[in-house]
Order: C-alpha cells, then sequence, then structure tokens
C-alpha cells in the first residue's frame, strides 16, 4: 500500500545573504507543524553550528556513497561543497503530518519538484544587488574574494526566479515573513492538499443542485 503524506514541502531559495536562513528560522519558531529541513554537507561546521541540529556534517566519501545508494531526494554543489536532502528525513517528518521547510538552492529545488510536484517553490529576492552587496559586506563573515563570488553567482541564481510558485522581495523582514506564512496558509487550504472530510470522521457530503 503506498504511503500517504498530511505534511506540505515548502522550499526557500534565495541568493547568499537574501535572507531565506532567517526567514526560515522565523517560519520553524512561529509557525505550527512546521519544521526545518536538516540537510546533509560536505562543509566545515562553523563556529556555534551543531552536527544534527543545524546540519548533519560527513565526509566527502560518505556523502558519495550515499549519492550512489540513492539515498539523497536532492543533492547539489554550492560554493565547493556537497548538500543534499535525504529521503528517510523528509518522509519521516511528512508521515507525521509536518510541514517540511527546506532551505535550498534552485538545483536542489528543481531536482525536488520532478520527484515530489507537489512541492512549493518559492525564491526570496534582495531588494537589488547593491543592497546584497551591503548585505554581504556588513556580516564581516567573508573576504572580499568571497563576496565577490557569492555576488558573481547571485546573478546566475536570481535569473531563476521565474521558475517558482513564489517570489517574495525580502526588503522588509517582517512583511516577508507575513508573505511566508500566507503561502503556507494558503497552500494547507487548497482543496486538493486536504484530506476528503468523509476519511476523517466518515461524513458523506450532499450537494444541493444548482437554484437551491
Amino acid at each position: 500500500m503506498p504511503k500517504t503524506f498530511s505534511g506540505n514541502i515548502l522550499v526557500l531559495t534565495a541568493p547568499s545573504g537574501a535572507g531565506k536562513t532567517t526567514l526560515s528560522r522565523m517560519l520553524v519558531q512561529r509557525y505550527p507543524q512546521c519544521q526545518l529541513s536538516i540537510s546533509h554537507t560536505t562543509r566545515e561546521a562553523r563556529p556555534g553550528e551543531v552536527n544534527g541540529r543545524d546540519y548533519f556534517f560527513v565526509e566527502l566519501d560518505e556523502f558519495l556513497s550515499m549519492i550512489q545508494e540513492g539515498k539523497f531526494l536532492e543533492y547539489a554543489t554550492v560554493h565547493g561543497n556537497y548538500y543534499g536532502t535525504s529521503f528517510q528525513y523528509l518522509y519521516q517528518a511528512m508521515e507525521q503530518g509536518m510541514n517540511v521547510l527546506l532551505d535550498i538552492d534552485y538545483q536542489g529545488a528543481f531536482q525536488l519538484k520532478k520527484k515530489m510536484p507537489e512541492a512549493i517553490l518559492v525564491f526570496i529576492l534582495p531588494p537589488s544587488l547593491e543592497d546584497l552587496r551591503e548585505r554581504l559586506t556588513s556580516r564581516g563573515r567573508d573576504d572580499d574574494e568571497v563576496v565577490k563570488l557569492r555576488l558573481q553567482n547571485a546573478e546566475e541564481e536570481i535569473l531563476q526566479y521565474s521558475h517558482f510558485d513564489y517570489v517574495v522581495v525580502n526588503e522588509d523582514l517582517e512583511q516577508a515573513y507575513e508573505q511566508l506564512a500566507s503561502i503556507l496558509t494558503a497552500e494547507e487550504l487548497r482543496k486538493n492538499r486536504r484530506r476528503p472530510l468523509s476519511e476523517l470522521a466518515d461524513i458523506h457530503i450532499e450537494i444541493a443542485p444548482e437554484g437551491q
């Protein structure tokens, strides 16, 4: 018997510095039944990051073995490191009725959409490239060469926004969050995503003829 899932998949994609990580955390903290998917990655953990909470940090050989074994729903190389979402992690959350939030790049988003067309793709845009440059520079995390590379990648990434279901411009953080929450609420209420009432309580619905 095929598995049934009651949760939704919400994918957030954005160029580095556009604020998708902050928005992802806000959504998980404030929105009931929303869980952030934890990706596997080959990159080194940053200060304060915890294995199993922020990412599953693995060696390159282990990641490549997981690819060969077909354990990833999607994976991609970003800034020289591998990132991937495992089938097992995602399905377990959805079986429990959770809305699973994925913070991944556009390559991974497109892979996932092919395998799971019901996934909701949202692209987070910065107000402008100049604004993005200021954000990347002000956070002080990367040197000038890395900032330059991220801006070059951003121009390519932004070109992909038209392939997404929704676009949110993150000029005001609270407003961007409200738009994301509205998207998730609307998707939960779509009739093709809701279980029929008869499945929930053995209720039979009769539709009256027009004019009555």
